[in-house]
């Protein structure tokens, strides 16, 4: 009998299996012809050009060394680099290895509660609500967070080695949670509140500690369990530090001029609830959900109400139904970094930050939902169909949710349909739209959301650059030029915009305006060869040979290759009567770039100018 039951019990585990790596499959599998998307990827892969040499030592050092993209995750740059290595820019298997990688988080989180629950269908559940629920769709989806699939999988060991060492506690079993726990949070600091959850753990479902009724022993214990997680808390005050610093180099962190306390404080209380909402009902999903600034008092004093309510209700049940609580103060834990109340980026909430709070809310409904219909004559009969109901329901949703990020235009075309008053999602369509597309229609669209962006955020300099950029290329250059200095009106150090503002007045035959516009570009952009010879032309335009010499040669010390730099170089040179300099530049020239024909024809006419000795 025994031998049967376990054959029953592999057999199911099997097929568990299975169902959630061929259903994540049908679901993420489409991404496998998907292209990098014009938000953050270009940052992490598609133009960074460290994670371009692949996995040599210059990168790593680079790696855990870089607070690029105002981060600190080596590993996670570790992971792209070695994308990159074994598939160069192939899109679609960069795709994929975020797709295996939520896979296997989907089945660590089945075998996890498997070992912690014994109970064989809620640790499926619960592992079929993770890895196919429409809010999944984002993380799995976006190249650019593979820190967050990366890191919830040494969450997930965390959790394993965890396991592993409650069952016989040594030194050694230790060692395996901590090495998991820094290899998370050297991929996205999420994990900071793991010790926390571990905490949470032992009260259930492991039973390693009670409080009810209380007594000094079981307060002994409890902090005992605490000293016991002592070097992860310590680890999380230096992820935190170590993160802090880094975002706020990066500039990520805005700052309480551009996102009062009083709107980060009220914004946190309601996306609480957007978001249990968009569990329940995921629909309308989109990449970025614009921060509305501050929200009405009924909005925010509802939403306060129904978290205390909920809180309430889960502290009251705490005794009788453990898991409540625990699932509960998961999802309220977990999400305490990304909450808002420290506000990196400009959302108000993103369907990414549920990837691991979302677990705590599954575990209340699937371990309260059974609980609730067992005194029904059907329940068990009505509880097994909802949930195959459910799971196709969320597995559809999934599949079509997965299909907008096929490209830039497709997904923020998605998000302007599904948010108002998005002015980034504008913006970023509008700037796809005009360098990647072809012909006047799409630079038309291209302005009409440039202006739609500026309609809603009047002050944003980007925007202003951007569609002068556009008018630039199409002839407009006096709408250029008064897009660029809005530009500079709102930001006066923006280097572009002097820079751009140089170019349009040189165009128009104001090369003396142009000079000053490359000077004042040239007090930021120091290091840009360009600008050096841009700024020489319009010196050499405007009558000033000697400056547009220097400026020059401080062009070719930038870019010693830089031919343009090399001919008119020799033009300028030749123009002052300086034919021995004028003919060295131009065959420094040619020998960049022997079939370079303006150096041949003005090396010509001064080696002919050049006196007969």
């Amino acid at each position: 009998m025994t031998v049967k039951m376990n054959y029953r019990k592999s057999f199911f585990e099997i097929t568990i299996i299975l169902l959630l790596i061929l259903s994540s499959l049908l679901v993420y599998g489409q991404v496998r012809n998907f292209d990098f998307v014009h938000f953050d990827d270009a940052t992490y892969v598609s133009q960074n050009t460290e994670i371009q040499q692949g996995l040599t030592v210059d990168s790593i050092i680079w790696a855990f060394t870089t607070f690029h993209a105002a981060n600190w995750h080596p590993v996670t740059w570790v992971s792209h680099m070695l994308d990159y290595q074994l598939f160069g820019l192939n899109s679609g298997m960069h795709h994929m290895t975020s797709v295996f990688l939520h896979i296997a988080n989907s089945l660590l989180l089945f075998f996890i509660f498997r070992k912690m629950t014994g109970n064989l269908w809620q640790s499926a559940m619960i592992a079929a609500l993770f890895a196919l629920h429409p809010l999944r769709v984002e993380t799995v989806a976006w190249v650019s967070e593979r820190k967050d699939v990366l890191s919830t999988l040494f969450w997930m060991l965390t959790l394993r080695a965890y396991l592993f060492y409650t069952d016989r506690p040594s030194g050694r079993r230790y060692a395996a949670v901590v090495l998991f726990f820094v290899l998370g949070l050297m991929s996205k600091p999420m994990l900071v509140t793991l010790p926390f959850i571990l905490l949470l753990l032992d009260y259930w479902p492991l039973n390693r500690i009670s409080f009810l009724p209380p007594t000094e022993q079981k307060y002994a214990l409890a902090w005992a369990l605490v000293r016991e997680k002592l070097p992860l808390f310590i680890l999380v005050v230096l992820s935190s530090v170590i993160t802090y610093y880094a975002q706020q180099k990066g500039g990520a962190v805005a700052s309480l001029d551009v996102i009062p306390l009083a709107e980060r404080i009220t914004n946190s209380i309601v996306a609480y609830i957007g978001y249990i909402w968009k569990m329940v009902y995921p629909v309308h999903l989109a990449c970025l959900y614009p921060h509305p600034g501050m929200l009405p008092w009924w909005k925010v004093a509802t939403s306060g109400l129904l978290i205390a309510a909920l809180s309430a209700a889960a502290f009251g049940s705490a005794r009788k139904y453990p898991y409540v609580i625990v699932g509960w103060l998961w999802y309220l834990g977990t999400l305490v970094p990304v909450i808002g109340i420290v506000q990196v980026g400009s959302q108000s909430m993103a369907d990414r930050y549920t990837y691991v709070p979302a677990i705590g809310l599954f575990m209340v409904a699937v371990w309260g939902l059974p609980e609730f219909f067992k005194k029904w004559p059907w329940g068990k009969t009505f509880l097994s169909v909802g949930s195959v109901v459910i799971l196709c329901g969320l597995t559809i949703l999934a599949w079509h949710q997965t299909g907008y990020w096929k490209n830039s235009i497709m997904l923020f075309e998605r998000t302007l349909e599904v948010t108002d008053d998005n002015y980034t999602m504008h913006y970023n369509l509008a700037n796809v739209l005009a360098r990647h597309e072809q012909g006047a229609r799409s630079n038309e669209v291209a302005v009409k959301h440039y202006l739609e962006a500026l309609r809603i955020k009047p002050d944003f300099a980007d925007a202003h650059n951007n569609l002068a950029n556009l008018y630039m290329s199409s002839g407009r250059l006096d709408a250029a030029i008064e897009q660029y200095s809005k530009a500079l009106a709102i930001d006066p150090s923006y280097e572009g915009a002097h820079y751009n503002l140089g170019i349009a007045a040189f165009r128009q035959g104001r090369a003396l305006e142009a000079a000053d516009y490359f000077k004042l570009a040239l007090q930021t952009m120091t290091d840009n060869a360009e600008t050096y010879f841009r700024y020489g032309n319009a010196l050499h335009q405007a009558g000033d040979g000697d400056g547009a010499v220097r400026a020059y040669q401080e062009a070719i010390h930038l870019r010693p290759d830089y031919v343009d730099a090399h001919c008119n170089l020799g033009v300028a040179l030749f123009q002052k009567g300086d034919l021995a300099g004028a003919i060295a530049a131009f065959n420094e020239a040619l020998r960049v770039q022997p079939d370079y024909t303006p150096a041949r024809q003005y090396l010509r006419k001064a080696l002919m100018a050049k006196p007969k000795e």
